[in-house]
């Protein structure tokens, strides 16, 4: 059976859970209905636990999230890399991985680490229990069939074939070596994919991460193709999101039509180079038809990180940049950090409704080419009149950011509204400039 697809827009104005309860009472068409209308929201595992994270972590964290975030509209919860892993203990991976399997060579929860799983059950009971809060579950999914599957010859579900005969023994992550390519080109190979996401979407599966996928893209095409058929053969409707990237821009028409999330970098942290180069990955992306899909920064690396090591490194400013970027840019909005040492100014970060807003209900999203050491974005609202500018200070001092109100497309006298600090800033005329700390962001409305 599908899921309901959230209406996060009733949700940002409603602001409850009760909403959310509300409009996911009735269904939605698959068929009809993008599977991911606006960029998606939600809390990814990585940033904070690496590849360790157990179940009664991932309920404690789930809850949290309920009470915390969920009324802002994030709602995606996802269990990141190597789940199947009994012994992953950091954010390094096993020369001789020992994954969980089925008998067909299907990844399976580690028991030791998520006891409900036991018994052939997967990720069903945690995913059940996520949903009754009214959250979505995801996973993520290395492509390819487990190397372990292949050194076993396990068979492939409901076929005469063999895991042997499809894996793509060349076709080798270069970063992790839990599995092979498999090659589409072979019989059975289509039905092993099929196999797999049948099993996750009978364990309730709203969300599949799948990681060695676009780069290099051309090379993993296919399997890109292949993941994309299973989840409309499997009945469910499963939002795809590809890693890592860059995913090229030139093959943005595939993409979009096989995925509803691409990366556009490969893994994000909190240094501010990497930030720095976010914003021209995302110029890049911003003119390019990619409706029905949303080009990914990443995940946001805030609050408490790797293994509860260590805060984040971005600055109060610069975390501000990150957020009025991916909210400007309409990237999907997915907390990484350790939600059990949620504080203050991270929640108030992460939750103010405005920016939210840009992020979940604007248009027409574009940068402008104003001065060095400068962004500027703007974009308008899906409701409503004036436009959206965020404005960004990227060197090491203070400077005065703006432009002219005319290459706004408005008139010559504005009201601007700061919607970080949510209030009316005042008037402007011919010309709206504000200053910004280093490494700073502000992130306005201006209407006649």
């Amino acid at each position: 059976m599908t899921q309901p697809l959230l209406d996060r827009r009733t949700l940002l104005g409603a602001g409850t859970a009760a909403a959310f309860a509300a409009t996911t009472a009735g269904t939605a068409s698959a068929a009809t209905a993008p599977l991911a209308p606006r960029p998606p929201m939600g809390w990814n595992s990585w940033n904070s636990f690496a590849t360790t994270i157990n179940e009664a972590q991932a309920r404690e964290t789930a809850a949290i999230m309920q009470a915390k975030l969920l009324p802002f509209g994030y709602d995606v919860f996802t269990v990141d890399i190597q789940w199947y892993e009994p012994g992953a203990s950091s954010y390094t991976y096993s020369d001789k991985p020992q994954p969980t399997l089925d008998g067909y060579g299907r990844l399976l929860p580690a028991p030791n680490r998520f006891p409900s799983s036991a018994a052939g059950k997967g990720f069903a009971p945690l995913a059940a229990d996520v949903h009754a809060m009214g959250l979505k579950f995801g996973i993520h999914l290395m492509r390819g069939i487990p190397r372990l599957a292949v050194e076993r010859n396990l068979p492939v579900f409901g076929t005469r074939y063999r895991a042997k005969d499809i894996a793509d023994t060349a076709s080798i992550c270069p970063w992790n070596p839990d599995m092979y390519g498999v090659d589409m080109t072979r019989p059975g190979a289509q039905a092993y994919y099929d196999s797999v996401f049948a099993l996750y979407a009978g364990w309730g599966v709203d969300f599949v991460k799948m990681d060695d996928m676009s780069r290099p893209y051309d090379a993993h095409a296919p399997e890109i193709e292949a993941a994309h058929a299973a989840i409309q053969h499997s009945g469910r409707s499963i939002v795809l999101s590809l890693s890592p990237g860059e995913t090229p821009v030139a093959r943005a028409d595939h993409v979009r039509r096989h995925a509803q999330m691409w990366r556009i970098s490969d893994d994000f942290w909190d240094e501010w180079p990497m930030l720095e180069a976010q914003f021209t990955r995302l110029e890049n992306w911003h003119a390019v038809d990619t409706s029905g899909g949303w080009p990914d920064a990443d995940m946001l690396p805030l609050g408490r990180l790797a293994l509860g090591a260590r805060a984040t490194k971005f600055t109060p400013d610069e975390q501000r940049t990150l957020m009025t970027l991916w909210a400007i840019a309409r990237s999907p909005l997915i907390m990484g950090g350790d939600l059990r040492h949620l504080d203050a100014p991270t929640l108030a970060l992460l939750t103010n409704r405005a920016v939210l807003a840009v992020n979940q209900a604007s248009r027409d999203n574009r940068p402008h080419f104003v001065a060095d050491g400068t962004r500027i974005w703007s974009a308008r609202p899906t409701d409503g009149a004036g436009v959206y500018v965020a404005l960004f200070n990227t060197t090491a001092k203070p400077m005065d950011v703006g432009l002219p109100l005319a290459m706004l497309g408005l008139p010559a006298t504005v009201t601007a509204t700061d919607l970080w600090a949510g209030q009316t800033i005042g008037r402007a005329s011919h010309r709206f400039t504000r200053p910004l700390p280093p490494h700073g962001a502000g992130l306005y409305r201006l209407q006649p």
